[in-house]
């Protein structure tokens, strides 16, 4: 009798520590994907680049009208703000505000918003709303000045009854328009698809045995998002994209010396544009396409 309950005690411990160690491996599972997840994203001219779907690094105020200041800033404005890169002050800075500061919330909004000296207009992401750019600005300066609540529910709360009623109307009228909508959506999908795979399907036809590790990545969209804020407006004296004059000197370097200023840094620039993230062959497809009308 005594053995039976020895036996069932360290049975019952057994599955005791077992359990305590999958909770363990899961915690430590969880932890590591907070690590890792990604910090930003590209996003292309013409796409809603501004608002973020799940805000979690902005400021309060700017999250709870749905736009995070700091998601914004961290694709848009970090590549200058963290690194003082063509003399942008840097966040957090209080040495390099307090000139600044004294102008007033509404003056350096104006400045983000129309640009100013070597900072193009809206940090050179001309897809960015207003507000959303008024969502990063209070983000960058928050550590250095008070800023004004950015949206909040009050302009919720102001909305007409008549809109209400529209929108009830819309909802209970949805049935088969909702349905054609899907459906239409569906084959639109479908069509873009098609037409993506028959480009890939052409483009690696056409592509020779010599081609780079970094063929096949979109240096354009990565130019859009960590290189047009400089090179499309020559901010720091930055050569601009197709300009031949300025980049005549430039290309009677060879390709490598090329590619590593673009990884490493040279003058005003920040090493891969202030993005760290970037990977190298990711900053070498976009030196491609930055050099290719002068190329």
């Amino acid at each position: 009798m005594k053995s039976s309950k020895l036996i069932l005690g360290c049975l019952a411990t057994v599955g005791l520590t077992a359990g305590a160690a999958t909770v363990h491996a899961e915690v430590d599972r969880d932890a590591i994907a907070e690590r890792i997840k990604p910090i930003g994203q590209l996003c292309l001219v013409g796409d809603d680049c501004g608002t973020a779907a799940a805000p979690a690094n902005g400021n309060g105020e700017a999250a709870a009208n749905g736009i995070d200041g700091g998601d914004i800033y961290q694709r848009v404005c970090m590549a200058c703000h963290d690194t003082g890169a063509a003399g942008a002050p840097r966040r957090g800075e209080e040495g390099e505000w307090s000139e600044r500061i004294d102008q007033g919330w509404d003056t350096l909004l104006e400045h983000a918003i129309v640009g100013i000296g070597a900072m193009p207009a809206r940090g050179g992401n001309p897809n960015l709303s207003d507000e959303e750019v008024a969502a990063s600005t209070a983000y960058l300066l928050e550590p250095v000045m008070d800023v004004p609540e950015i949206g909040g529910e009050e302009a919720a709360d102001e909305a007409p009854a008549e809109d209400a009623a529209a929108d009830d109307e819309a909802v209970t009228e949805e049935g088969p328009v909702e349905e054609e909508a899907e459906a239409a959506a569906v084959a639109a999908d479908e069509a873009v698809e098609e037409e993506a795979v028959e480009e890939a399907a052409t483009e690696e036809a056409a592509a020779g045995d010599d081609e780079p590790a970094w063929a096949g990545i979109d240096g354009e969209a990565i130019y859009n998002q960590a290189c047009m804020a400089c090179h499309m407006t020559g901010a720091a004296g930055a050569p601009r994209r197709g300009e031949e004059g300025e980049w005549a000197q430039r290309m009677e370097q060879d390709m490598d010396t090329i590619y590593d200023h673009a990884i490493n840094g040279i003058g005003a620039m920040p090493p891969k544009g202030g993005h760290a993230n970037l990977s190298d062959d990711e900053v070498r497809a976009a030196t491609d396409y930055l050099v290719e009308p002068v190329r």
